[in-house]
């Protein structure tokens, strides 16, 4: 067995899946590869890997390593750009924005955010807008980046049309993930990283490759009820037949589905209508130009109050929360991003677990382009 992975059973109620174990830098290594063979610069293609495998180190294996086989054919179409074509064209000492050039939306959405740094260094706020790129993976690391210069940060995009609007039954606007970040002192960074719809596209792929029922409230089929086959949605989705994921709160007004309703059509308006990209139906990421739009911003809190008294402060917010009652049968209050940072020690010191659909495609990717899986 090569040494860079061990395999082993996870037992669930509907399935029994064999997972393999890969070390982070091995699968960083493949990965680069694979990207460096199709004419991405050694830089660029370090950040797309970043961000690929953090999501997977974080427990969000939906927009993981799954996603290399898509972005390779993406890049071998000629429908994304191996080399950063991106530009500024319109730029205030606050504010930027950037035509992504059909790059990787990875490469895309890191110049972004470094730039809405820069600008938060000097002014206090920056904002950057992005049009014309592509999928950019998690949206909690571009807010991440902000961490380490002590910034809050902000990430956003739109994406393909998934989800059906409140009392609709086509799908109309995107997942639109929302992050934002906040610095803390001696607890964890406050760290958002959610879609505006009740999963992920990505979170029903995993369901269809592992032939399981999704939950019940996740999404409704063509006719706009609610189903559990998680490829009957995907496939009406692919072929616009109708259907397709719940907003955030789920079906209809009764648990506020419309919130997370108009939280993805904000997203819309930051991400697509502010920057010029595609919008709504338009945002098609499997065509030859599907017009990406994202949003950064990152800002200086110490622009407000001293830095040390806001970390202060966020540290009592979270001991707060954490220390408060817990409900019955329950053992601990977590604030957002401890789990995550949780799974990231474990899965550095004990390997990525990645499924064995992942595992065979990437394998093929190899084969085709000649790089030896994990060699």
């Amino acid at each position: 067995m090569n040494r860079g992975f061990r395999g082993y059973i996870m037992v669930d109620q509907v399935t029994i899946q064999k997972q393999v174990v890969v070390q982070e830098q091995k699968l960083k290594d493949f990965c680069n590869k694979v990207w460096m063979k199709l004419g991405v610069p050694p830089q660029d293609a370090k950040i797309t890997t970043d961000v690929l495998v953090l999501a997977d180190l974080r427990g969000i294996e939906s927009h993981g390593v799954a996603r290399l086989p898509r972005y390779y054919a993406d890049l071998k179409n000629g429908w994304t750009t191996p080399t950063n074509q991106s530009k500024i064209v319109k730029e205030t000492k606050a504010t930027a924005m950037i035509d992504g050039g059909q790059s990787l939306g990875q490469v895309v959405g890191h110049k972004g955010m470094q730039l809405a740094m820069k600008k938060a260094k000097e002014t206090a706020v920056g904002i950057v807008s992005v049009r014309n790129s592509h999928h950019y993976g998690i949206a909690g690391y571009y807010s991440l980046m902000a961490l380490e210069h002590d910034l809050i940060g902000v990430s956003m995009t739109n994406a393909a049309p998934l989800v059906v609007p409140t009392f609709g039954r086509n799908a109309v606007l995107g997942t639109n993930p929302i992050s934002l970040t906040a610095p803390a002192g001696k607890e964890r960074a406050f760290v958002l990283d959610m879609a505006t719809s009740v999963v992920p596209r990505g979170k029903l792929e995993v369901y269809d490759r592992q032939g399981k029922k999704m939950p019940p409230g996740w999404a409704v089929d063509k006719t706009g009820r609610g189903t559990e086959d998680a490829h009957t949605v995907l496939d009406a989705l692919s072929n616009r037949l109708g259907g397709g994921i719940l907003p955030l709160g789920g079906e209809g007004e009764e648990h506020s589905g419309h919130k997370g309703y108009g939280l993805a059509l904000m997203v819309d308006v930051l991400s697509g209508v502010l920057s010029g990209a595609a919008t709504g139906l338009g945002v098609d990421v499997n065509k030859e130009k599907p017009n990406v739009g994202h949003f950064f911003m990152a800002l200086d809190p110490a622009a407000f109050r001293p830095l040390d008294e806001f970390k202060r402060d966020m540290d009592r917010l979270a001991r707060e929360l954490k220390d408060s009652p817990k409900a019955e049968g329950q053992s601990r209050i977590y604030v957002h991003g401890e789990k995550s940072y949780a799974r990231m020690e474990k899965f550095r010191k004990e390997g990525i677990p990645l499924g064995p659909k992942v595992v065979e495609a990437m394998k093929q990717v190899g084969t085709e382009i000649g790089v030896p899986w994990l060699g």
